[in-house]
């Protein structure tokens, strides 16, 4: 086997392992942890970290509602009906809080639809306690001292409204509630423009005696969130403190240690200035983000009993003086994982490595400056797939020298066919002398024969690192292209086996066991490019390669078939340049790629094959 040929069997060798390790998409095996009792109640603790006193207890949960309906929709009216509610109406979100327990529990995000009908429903963020996989945030206090959470507003106290009556951008809400023993609590909630909701919660003691409490904040979800889980992605709780990223996925969030005391498996971290905790889901998040600076305890539990997921932010007791008032506030971004939106609140905030809640994965020192420069692009041009063919062509750029290199190698090695011939005809079966001559031959002419593969090589990360940002940016979900092309995270939608739409029924979907098989335009225009780039040099004279290099193209086209269609397009553009570039390059130097000769000889020796 001549090393041109060996180096492009090793190249697609390892191009076949990037794909399959990349097309694990399967739900991971899900576990049962012993059953456990939630609770509402628990005695209080305090703990110190980095010299703040923070409490280091359970806190209370909205007890469960049951309710009974028909349709998704009737259970989520049902369950908004039980709280008197507040509006909450921003350019980028609608929903409304319950007074009951002062919960921001009913979001849904106006800029993103659940799939491209454009009558399919805003994506449904939070959802209040009483349907289906409720989602909501809670801020409350933790009593410490003499307190007990009988004199604290708990998650279903009944908030009255002192100020506004509908929350948006430019105006604020207040609510009040006192506790009929001197204490007198008020939430101020406030939005900004995207994402952000920032809680101000204030105590204003007229007890005649000096109070201790703790500001907390809570992210809580009934239940795991439907849907595939990716091992290529994590979703689940995530926590930034003091410069690391700790992320923990829902299929480990039950093994975690039982604490008894928390009543749950519980996780925490005392984090000393800078931090968040939240759940990030593929393109979703929810997230508690203490002012930076703030010593608090992240904690990461979960109720077994009631197969509640949750996230706390608890800050360090205070102690509030009679006649005095405390305040205390956080942040709380609900929203989509956007990368502009999120690098503005790590930049403008001080959200430190907030950018990070984007799963980037481990090529993240690619994944990163490909996405800028894809995002820039896409500023530029307004069209996510034009955007991936002007990255394509960036990076080939980029990599030219590399690629020359290879294609003049390459060149080289084709002038010297006719010399290692020879040598094979003289070395007969004696393969050590035939290696060591055709090394004293590349000595003597310059040439390096495993030039040819590094470019290839360099592909590989690239490969995984274009797929990770495509498959987990926010940007790329229902990004258009041209015609028939409407989202570039997805498959190719056409299919051959229905001719793309001509004949009146549908193809078979990926869930069919003939799935892989319902290619289309993109994926058959990918086989194509590749089976033209082989075509630049002659099939080669053992009939194993022949077959393999004859099936190469029509293997990968099937298995990317099913690839998002941004992906696949990016490899269609880059076999194209780099079908193009090999082909200047080698009649610059003297040789003459003969592609349609190529293409003949192979159609020749087919009808060769069968009729014999």
């Amino acid at each position: 086997m001549d090393e041109q040929n060996r180096n492009l069997i090793l190249a697609t060798v390892l191009s076949t392992v990037v794909i399959f390790a990349w097309f694990i998409l399967f739900p991971p095996e899900s576990t049962t942890p012993p059953p456990q009792t939630a609770t509402t109640e628990a005695t209080p603790g305090e703990a110190t970290a980095g010299g703040a006193t923070i409490p280091d207890q359970a806190l209370p949960l909205p007890g469960e509602v049951k309710l009974e309906s028909t349709t998704p929709e009737e259970l989520r009216r049902k369950a908004l009906a039980r709280s008197p509610r507040l509006a909450v109406d921003t350019p980028r979100l609608t929903g409304s809080i319950a007074l009951r327990g002062a919960r921001i529990d009913d979001l849904l995000l106006k800029d993103y639809r659940k799939t491209l009908d454009p009558d399919s429903g805003n994506v449904v963020l939070f959802s209040p306690v009483g349907t289906d996989q409720a989602y909501y945030a809670i801020s409350g206090w933790i009593p410490a001292g003499d307190l007990s959470f009988a004199d604290v507003p708990g998650p279903d106290t009944l908030w009255e409204v002192e100020k506004g009556d509908r929350l948006t951008i430019d105006s604020p809400v207040t609510l009040r509630w006192d506790n009929g023993k001197g204490l007198v609590f008020r939430r101020t909630i406030s939005v900004d423009e995207n994402y952000l909701f920032t809680v101000e919660q204030s105590v204003e003691n007229r007890s005649g005696k000096p109070v201790r409490l703790a500001p907390y904040g809570i992210v809580a979800r009934h239940g795991k969130p439907k849907g595939r889980s990716y091992y290529i992605l994590h979703e689940g709780a995530i926590l930034e403190h003091d410069g690391k990223l700790e992320e923990i996925g829902y299929k480990k969030i039950p093994d975690l240690d039982f604490d008894p005391k928390e009543r749950g498996n519980v996780e925490k971290i005392d984090v000393a200035a800078n931090g968040w905790v939240g759940f990030t889901d593929k393109y979703w998040m929810a997230t508690l983000v203490p002012d930076p600076g703030t010593a608090f305890k992240a904690v990461v539990k979960y109720f077994a009993g009631a197969d509640i997921y949750q996230v706390e932010s608890r800050q360090p007791v205070m102690t509030i003086a009679d006649g005095s008032t405390a305040t205390a506030s956080t942040n709380l971004f609900a929203g989509a994982k956007e990368w502009e939106t999120i690098r503005h609140y790590e930049e403008t905030r001080g959200f430190e490595r907030f950018i990070d809640a984007i799963d980037w994965g481990f090529f993240f020192f690619l994944t990163k400056p490909i996405f800028r420069v894809l995002h820039f692009i896409n500023g530029l041009i307004g069209n996510m797939g034009w955007a991936i063919i002007g990255l394509t062509i960036f990076i080939k750029a980029l990599l030219f020298p590399l690629a020359w290199k290879s294609y003049v190698s390459m060149a080289r090695m084709k002038e010297l066919q006719p010399e290692i011939e020879k040598l094979k005809e003289r070395a007969g079966e004696d393969r050590q002398m035939l290696q060591q001559e055709m090394m004293k031959l590349y000595r003597e002419k310059k040439v390096n024969p495993a030039a040819g593969c590094l470019p290839i090589l360099l592909q590989i990360p690239i490969f995984f690192s274009l797929y990770k940002v495509i498959f987990v940016t926010i940007e790329l979900r229902h990004a258009p292209w041209i015609g028939w092309i409407r989202d570039l995270s997805a498959p190719d939608p056409t299919s051959w086996m229905n001719l793309f739409g001509l004949l009146p029924w549908d193809a078979p979907g990926p869930t069919s066991i003939f799935g892989i098989f319902s290619i289309g335009v993109l994926p058959i225009l990918l086989g194509i490019s590749m089976w033209l780039q082989q075509k630049l040099n002659p099939a080669p004279t053992d009939p194993i390669q022949q077959k393999i290099f004859g099936w190469m193209p029509w293997i990968f086209m099937f298995m990317l078939g099913n690839f998002p269609s941004g992906l696949v397009l990016y490899w269609i553009t880059n076999n194209t340049i780099s079908f193009v570039q090999q082909y200047i390059i080698m009649r610059m130097q003297g040789v003459k790629p003969d592609v349609l000769g190529n293409i003949l000889s192979s159609f020749r020796r087919h009808s060769g094959e069968k009729s014999g």
